[in-house]
């Protein structure tokens, strides 16, 4: 996999921080932000996000794949975002609530999935 550019996700109006996660290991295998969020922790905390999910959707006979997930905290949207390319993969994406776009947010995190290049 070429070297992945999440800094293109900070002209987000907002942002704060974005990584690209192995839903096996919680592990980031890109990161992007100013330092003042442990992404090592966010990326493995949502992880645990994404599995609990899809155990739910197993359960309720959904046949259905999880587009993205929103939690929306007092000042901040997070944003988690399995990759339709690789479902061992996702794009987590947090945004200050006062300056963002949520619409914009979730259109630019899927262009930003299509443009990705996994050879």
């Amino acid at each position: 996999m070429s070297k992945i550019q999440l800094s293109l996700l900070q002209d987000l109006d907002g942002f704060i921080a974005a990584s690209l996660v192995d839903v096996e290991s919680g592990l980031p295998l890109a990161t992007e932000g100013d330092g003042a969020m442990d992404l090592t922790l966010a990326s493995a905390g949502n992880t645990e996000v994404i599995r609990a999910k899809r155990r739910v959707a197993k359960s309720l006979d959904l046949n259905d794949e999880i587009e993205d997930i929103l939690i929306t905290l007092g000042k901040q949207y997070h944003l988690i975002r399995p990759l339709a390319k690789n479902e061992n993969l996702f794009l987590y994406l947090a945004l200050d609530r006062s300056r963002s776009n949520l619409a914009m947010a979730r259109h630019l995190l899927k262009k930003f999935e299509n443009e990705l290049d996994f050879s």
